[in-house]
């Protein structure tokens, strides 16, 4: 779980010019390298490969790479306007926090390199044509020609598949499909399943002081083996009162550290360089990424819920898709024991506490606004009520099932105060009741 590796990764990830610039680059020094070859095995190549390669003149040549040059530019455009029309879409028409996941796609990233690429490799070569005259021999450099010819087929290909690809990434069903993925993965990175079990949580004690933040954002990942250091050099213990995703701010307190040792006390050195280590292991950002925040993802698809049931839109039925991914997911965690982390010393003493959300705060995001914004249609309220059913079976060792219960009972209250016909209210009302009675009976054994 530590973090700043995986920060850093992030963000080039959601980056769209590092692999593009990379490619150009290498475009580039293959257009200057691919002539000069050209040139020192000029008329040695036997005929069974001249055969396959460019055959026209200085012009022909040059007229070529024009084209080649010309046209991938503009495709090139067209791509970048495409994409630029599918981020807007996605903001506005289901979330914001999604067009990270857009500007993550691989597929993008290399249609894009691939575009500039050949780009950059024609008009490069271009530069290396040269017709007979003022002392110069004609020169033709066939393999780069041919080179560029290929790049311009394969990217023409390129372009099929990136409209057909951008048409199914535009569909709601794979964007929720990738954030529940990505949030699957966040959730083995965060609570793995070999993770231990917790001991009894150290509270401070005397000589306790705040934590300020060095600097204002999102909290987007911990290094975890720097904090245990800092606790280890200042012979301290360490809790850490944000969660991954809280927003940050700059002079507020956001950590706490007490002396280890009873009766023990800090020197004002050691406060501060026990401040700056701590701050020095936090990686702050201006949003919210997917590297240590598993909320981030349950948020992501709440908000495609919540605008599906919004009046202006009003699609219950990606609402109710959705709340099955939430399912998925919370299914996923009640295997996990999530909740806060201990960072233990070599002596197996606490030194650490990482507050972590426990699966009571992902059911509450799960349920609390699906059922404010769409109780009243009756196919999500049924899908909320099989989203309890669904975790009590999960949750072997009850660690929420007060929490189902209560959930349960605030459905009903939504239900009873909607305006449902009454076959659909009793038909709810019988869910409901069916719900309640596996969680008294507690789970049935497989």
């Amino acid at each position: 779980m530590n973090g700043r590796g995986a920060h850093w990764m992030d963000a080039l990830r959601t980056q769209l010019w590092p692999l593009p610039v990379v490619a150009v680059a290498l475009a580039v020094v293959l257009g200057v390298a691919l002539p000069a070859l050209d040139s020192a095995v000029d008329g040695r190549l036997p005929e069974g490969v001249t055969v396959f390669l460019f055959s026209g003149g200085p012009e022909a040549a040059r007229a070529v790479l024009q084209a080649i040059s010309g046209s991938l530019i503009t495709v090139t455009s067209l791509t970048f306007s495409l994409t630029v029309v599918t981020l807007q879409l996605a903001s506005s028409q289901f979330s914001p926090r999604l067009l990270r996941t857009f500007t993550s796609d691989r597929f993008v990233h290399g249609t894009l390199a691939l575009f500039l690429a050949a780009f950059a490799f024609a008009l490069t070569v271009l530069r290396s044509v040269r017709e007979e005259g003022n002392g110069n021999t004609a020169f033709v450099p066939e393999i780069s020609v041919t080179v560029a010819y290929a790049l311009a087929m394969a990217s023409v290909v390129g372009l099929v598949l990136f409209l057909a690809h951008l048409t199914r990434e535009i569909r709601v069903e794979t964007m929720m499909r990738r954030v529940n993925l990505e949030t699957q993965d966040t959730i083995d990175r965060v609570f793995p399943e070999e993770r231990p079990r917790r001991g009894p949580k150290p509270f401070p004690g005397p000589g306790s002081f705040p934590i300020t933040c060095a600097s204002s954002g999102f909290l987007t990942s911990l290094n975890q083996d720097a904090l245990l250091q800092a606790a280890k050099d200042c012979g301290a213990v360490l809790q850490i009162d944000r969660e991954p995703g809280s927003s940050l701010v700059e002079g507020v307190p956001f950590a706490t550290a007490w002396p280890l040792a009873p009766g023990a006390s800090f020197t004002a050195e050691v406060r501060e360089k026990l401040a700056r280590d701590v701050n020095a292991a936090v990686e702050t950002g201006v949003e919210r990424t997917k590297v240590q925040d598993i909320e981030f993802g349950f948020r992501q698809l709440i908000d495609v819920a919540a605008r599906a049931l919004s009046p202006g839109i009003n699609d219950p039925t990606t609402a109710v898709h959705v709340i099955g991914h939430l399912s998925v997911l919370l299914c996923r965690l009640a295997g996990r024991d999530p909740g806060s982390q201990h960072l233990a010393d070599d002596d197996g003493r606490v030194r650490v506490v990482l507050s972590l959300p426990g699966l009571q705060d992902f059911l509450d995001m799960a349920m609390n606004q699906p059922r404010q914004y769409g109780a009243a249609d009756a196919a999500v309220a049924a899908r909320l009520l099989w989203l309890l059913h669904e975790l009590h079976w999960c949750d072997q060792e009850g660690q929420c099932r007060a929490e189902i219960m209560d959930h349960l009972g605030r459905m009903r209250n939504a239900i009873a105060s909607a305006g449902y016909s009454a076959p659909e209210r009793k038909s709810l009302m019988d869910l409901a009741d069916s719900v309640g009675t596996r969680q008294q009976q507690g789970r049935t054994p497989k």
